[in-house]
């Protein structure tokens, strides 16, 4: 659990690193239902024929995995994360590794936030998804 007093501008969160299946891929796609609306997340051919180089994850999965890692570096009942954002650089492609990680850039004792920058590389260390998060803490 962290607290306000402990974090300092530069403190890192993660990296997370994993791989996201196909499969994964196909399953959140179809508990979003987006699978029938757009096969670039299901199906490898019709992903190729958008100019893709196969099936990608969804946006809000990519958002999900970078909440994830701060609602992962925040624990429990201290904070709460109050924003997200991201930007969509490059598909992430299933069944390759990906790293997952951010970094404070600002803190605010008055308010008791802090600013994350954050982001999902691929092997060759290109970042694919770019984003920020505020996270408040309790007083």
């Amino acid at each position: 659990m962290k607290n306000f007093e402990q974090i300092n501008i530069g403190d890192t969160l993660g990296p997370l690193e994993l791989t996201v299946s196909k499969q994964q891929c196909r399953d959140y796609a179809q508990i979003m239902g987006v699978a029938g609306i757009a096969g670039r997340f299901t199906d490898e051919e019709a992903a190729k024929k958008e100019g893709l180089p196969g099936i990608i994850l969804p946006g809000n999965m990519s958002l999900g995995l970078l909440a994830k890692l701060v609602t992962d570096w925040i624990g429990l009942g201290n904070a709460r994360m109050t924003r997200i954002g991201t930007t969509y650089r490059q598909p992430v492609q299933p069944d390759r590794p990906i790293t997952i990680q951010g970094f404070i850039t600002n803190t605010d004792p008055a308010e008791r936030t802090a600013e994350i920058e954050l982001w999902i590389e691929n092997e060759d260390a290109e970042r694919l998804v770019i984003g920020t998060a505020t996270v408040t803490f309790n007083k």
